[in-house]
């Protein structure tokens, strides 16, 4: 049994191709699904199966296209209200992918009907592709469908893990879809996974936890916010995501982009984040075009606002779009490529904000240091005086800030680019401190 893993770094998710050597099943393929096909066409095998282990939150599921484009049969939950054709399955039943069989175990938790894939071939360890329930070290988040049912899927969560790790032996190789850098997983782990469940049952927090409300309690506490879209993608996936279009956006000159900043409407940078701060379109926004791009776009963008990218190259744009159908957004209304703004709209104003380290924020002559954080972070430490707004709610809470020069910071540089970015859009001064807080106490700053 042969697995190929399919990254997607910038959501935090592995899709998974499983075969014989002859014939394949896909597990939770992502939107862009020329990626599997490639991996298939270089395995040289044929897809007879697409499997989903839940319908997904964070993205739009590519399974069902994939399966008709296949002529494979798509496996989903059979309690799921789903919209399309699709063969159901739930708990105990099996099905064989050529020389593999596959055993359906029922693993509520993430979500109400989320299902755990058990392949078997031969003599060789099991492999358990648990989707958003067992995860190296942890488990899926349980709040994404309603704060009501909140208790109760932490409950099934912690039943759901606890069962496969007695019913599986400790060869078995976890296959998580979720848990790397992704929101849909929950409390961080403690510990490495080498991927087998012998070392989850040392280190996973639902099988270290005997108590379940104690896990409960610990789980729950330690949830933080998820991004808006999220709400967004169950309904699509319940519907069926549609084919992707990744062709090239329409060009758009100067005086279109012009009326389009004037519009109010997004036109996001994606240049690196000290390349906009030193110059950049008056009315644009920053978000630089790296791993957590699309979710902080998602999480931000008011949902269905047209969308114009601006890139170094045609290839970054690119890049950009396949980031973006993952979550929905289709298409965007155009773009412009080219060396910076002096070729995108040389006639229209431009602007300019500092960058800074904690150095230079401790001896700061005034101004105010707003840490973009989430709660949790901030509680664990900050820099003494500051004002904290997190990212996600920025633009709803610009009247809450200080009239003074924003020192905006976050962990590393990244959400306080994009935060910047928004305040200098909003008419705000800002400095964009690019630093790691854990330089903050040794700059000089008191951290408490």
């Amino acid at each position: 049994m042969e697995i190929t893993t399919i990254e997607t770094p910038s959501l935090g998710d592995r899709s998974y191709i499983v075969h014989d050597g002859t014939v394949a099943l896909v597990v939770d393929p992502q939107r862009d699904i020329d990626r599997v096909q490639a991996a298939v066409d270089a395995a040289g095998v044929t897809v007879t199966h697409v499997a989903e282990t839940h319908v997904h939150n964070d993205y739009v599921s590519g399974g069902l296209v994939l399966a008709r484009q296949a002529g494979a049969t798509y496996v989903h939950a059979g309690a799921e209200p789903l919209r399309f054709d699709h063969h159901p399955v739930g708990d105990g039943d099996r099905f064989t992918v050529g020389e593999i069989e596959v055993e359906v175990v029922h693993t509520p938790g993430h979500t109400p009907h989320h299902l755990t894939f058990v392949a078997r071939h031969g003599d060789e360890p099991p492999a358990a592709f648990t989707g958003g329930s067992l995860l190296y070290g942890t488990v899926g988040r349980t709040d994404l469908i309603s704060a009501e049912a909140t208790d109760g899927l932490t409950r099934a969560q912690h039943r759901s893990a606890r069962h496969l790790a007695e019913v599986l032996p400790d060869a078995t190789r976890v296959y998580p879809t979720h848990g790397f850098g992704s929101f849909c997983a929950s409390a961080p782990a403690e510990g490495e996974s080498d991927g087998t469940l012998a070392t989850e049952r040392r280190i996973n927090l639902a099988l270290t936890t005997d108590d379940e409300e104690a896990f409960v309690e610990r789980l729950v506490s330690g949830l933080t916010a998820h991004p808006r879209y999220y709400a967004r993608m169950g309904p699509l996936n319940l519907a069926g995501g549609g084919p992707v279009d990744l062709s090239p956006p329409a060009p758009v000159d100067p005086v279109e982009l012009a009326r389009r900043i004037h519009r109010g409407e997004w036109v996001v940078d994606l240049r690196q984040r000290r390349a906009f701060a030193a110059d950049h379109l008056a009315g644009t926004v920053g978000i630089e075009l790296a791993d957590p791009f699309s979710t902080y776009l998602g999480w931000l963008l008011p949902w269905g606002m047209p969308i114009t990218l601006l890139g170094d190259d045609p290839e970054q744009v690119a890049e950009a779009q396949r980031q973006l159908v993952r979550i929905g957004i289709d298409r965007p209304s155009g773009a412009a490529t080219g060396p910076g703004p002096e070729a995108w709209a040389p006639d229209h104003d431009r602007r300019a904000y500092r960058v800074a380290d904690f150095g230079e924020a401790a001896g700061r002559a005034g101004g105010v240091v707003l840490d973009v954080r989430r709660p949790d972070e901030r509680e664990a430490s900050h820099v003494e005086g500051s004002v904290h707004v997190p990212l996600e709610e920025l633009l709803d809470r610009l009247d809450e800030l200080p009239d003074d020069e924003l020192w905006v910071h976050c962990a590393s540089g990244f959400r306080a680019s994009i935060g910047a970015a928004l305040l200098d859009r909003a008419g705000r001064r800002v400095v964009l401190v690019d630093d790691a807080f854990d330089h903050a106490a040794d700059a000089g700053l008191t951290v408490v």
